[in-house]
C-alpha cells in the first residue's frame, strides 16, 4: 500500500480548490465529512473511497493529484503519476473523446455521466463509469484545471 505522498503549500492549496470547486459546481461535498485542518484533508482525499484525480492547465495539462485508488488503478506512484500529461491516461484512439468531455467540462462546469476506457502504466485497461469531471476554478472563476472522480470502474 502506498503511503501519503509529499505535500508542500502549494499541493495543498489545489488539494483546497479540488473540494472547494466541486462542492461550488455539483452543490455536493467530495468527502463525507469535511475535515477542518490541512492535514486531515489531505489524509481524507488519500483515503477517500472513490478515485480522485485532477491536472493543470498546460498545453498538455499534466496530472498534479492522484489519491491512492487512483494510483492502484493506473499501477504508478505518485511521482510518476504526476508527470504524466493527463491525455496519457487514454489510449491513442480515446483521446479524440476524452478531449470532447473536457471541452464539456470547460463549458458547463462539470459532467456527471462520463464513461471511458482508460490505461494503466502496464497497458491493461479499465472502464469508467459515471464519472464527475469538473473545472477547478478559484473564487475569481479562474480556470486552473480540471479533476476527475469515480467509483464504478472494471476491468477489461
Amino acid at each position: 500500500m502506498q503511503s501519503l505522498p509529499p505535500f508542500d503549500a502549494g499541493l495543498d492549496r489545489r488539494l483546497k480548490l479540488i473540494v472547494a470547486s466541486y462542492h461550488r459546481l455539483t452543490g455536493k461535498q467530495l468527502l463525507a465529512a469535511m475535515p477542518q485542518d490541512i492535514a486531515a484533508l489531505r489524509q481524507a482525499l488519500w483515503e477517500a473511497p472513490r478515485a480522485i484525480v485532477a491536472h493543470g492547465t498546460e498545453h498538455d495539462p499534466v496530472f498534479f493529484y492522484g489519491n491512492r485508488l487512483a494510483l492502484q488503478l493506473f499501477e504508478m506512484d505518485f511521482t510518476s503519476f504526476t508527470v504524466l500529461p493527463s491525455q496519457r491516461s487514454a489510449e491513442p484512439q480515446e483521446r479524440g473523446e476524452r478531449a470532447r468531455l473536457l471541452a464539456r467540462v470547460k463549458q458547463h462546469g462539470y459532467v456527471d455521466d462520463y464513461s471511458g476506457v482508460r490505461i494503466a502504466s502496464s497497458g491493461k485497461r479499465f472502464m469508467i463509469n459515471a464519472a464527475t469531471v469538473w473545472n477547478l476554478q478559484d473564487g475569481d472563476g479562474i480556470l486552473l484545471g480540471q479533476a476527475a472522480t469515480f467509483t464504478d470502474w472494471r476491468p477489461l
